[in-house]
């Protein structure tokens, strides 16, 4: 089953470059893709002095240099052969805007960026990318093991929309035998003190009300015997809770998509998952986005 046919690779030509090349090598053929962008674009292509340390004998243009440093990493890892591959390198005095343009032009399917755990770097860059990209986004973890994820956590609020990301999840989980888990954050409302009922009890009556909705909603899928674990959101930061159980029951890797089906909301994501986009350094996340739904909005903001 093909997932995704073009995918770009962000480089920023640190040992996470290695990390990445090495995972997007184990994942590139189950995800189906053909042809694969290497990109490294930066403020200034000037070459930083521990590369010319390494490769004394660079003298070609600033880019082209770059370029084959790239190249040479793949070569490195053993990229698969198959897979056609493309490098390039671009200077912009707005990165961000730079990558997504290049992601624009290439029409990609699939944005790969690394998240550092201890290597440096804030990961600006890839946080926008997963915020913004008109495609798509893996997010993989410097830290994790190579392998594909057993369990798959996805975050669902059993909207119209989340049945295009529900259904992607249930391919995806049963092409590679894993475990599904669907997680719902529900709240109390403020006010439910006028109901006579205490925090305790409305917080119950919010559950089952949820697990109903859930039920109605999983009906419309391949798997209809599956439960939604319903965690309460009482005022702590969503996406720390997501993340905390996540960690507890040993998910591989988060998946979550944009918040709605008109062209303006599928190419952003909405608070909660923004939330755990920067608190989540540690497992990988896969963040859905149906291509064609986000493309006029994309094309929209950069003529503004």
């Amino acid at each position: 089953m093909k997932f995704f046919s073009k995918a770009m690779v962000g480089l920023d030509l640190t040992e996470m470059d290695d990390i990445l090349i090495k995972k997007t090598a184990v994942f590139v053929k189950f995800l189906g893709i053909n042809k694969c962008y290497f990109v490294h674009v930066a403020k200034n292509l000037e070459i930083p002095r521990e590369i010319l340390d390494n490769y004394p004998d660079l003298l070609a243009p600033t880019d082209e240099s770059i370029e084959a440093i790239i190249t040479n990493k793949l070569k490195e890892h053993n990229f698969p052969e198959d897979i056609e591959t493309e490098v390039f390198v671009d200077e912009g005095s707005h990165p961000l805007d730079s990558f997504l343009r290049w992601a624009k032009i290439k029409d990609v399917d699939l944005i790969i960026m690394g998240r550092k755990e201890s290597l440096p770097g804030h990961g600006v860059l890839a946080d926008g990318v997963a915020k913004k990209a008109p495609c798509s986004v893996l997010l993989v973890q410097e830290k994790r093991p190579i392998k594909f994820p057993k369990k798959v956590l996805i975050a669902t609020d059993f909207s119209s929309h989340n049945h295009l990301i529900y259904e992607f999840a249930e391919q995806i989980t049963d092409k590679l035998g894993a475990e599904l888990v669907p997680l719902h954050l529900y709240e109390v409302p403020h006010g439910y003190s006028k109901t006579g009922k205490t925090y305790e009890e409305f917080s119950e009556i919010m559950k089952e009300n949820a697990k109903n909705d859930f039920k109605k909603f999983v009906s419309k899928h391949h798997h209809p015997e599956l439960a939604c674990e319903m965690l309460l959101n009482d005022g702590k930061n969503p996406g720390n809770l997501i993340l905390e159980f996540a960690t507890k029951i040993e998910a591989d890797m988060i998946l979550l998509g944009s918040r709605g089906r008109t062209t303006s909301a599928a190419i952003l994501l909405g608070s909660t998952a923004e939330k755990l986009i920067h608190v989540n350094k540690y497992l990988p996340m896969l963040i859905f986005k149906k291509k064609g739904e986000t493309m006029g909005f994309f094309d929209a903001l950069f003529k503004l």
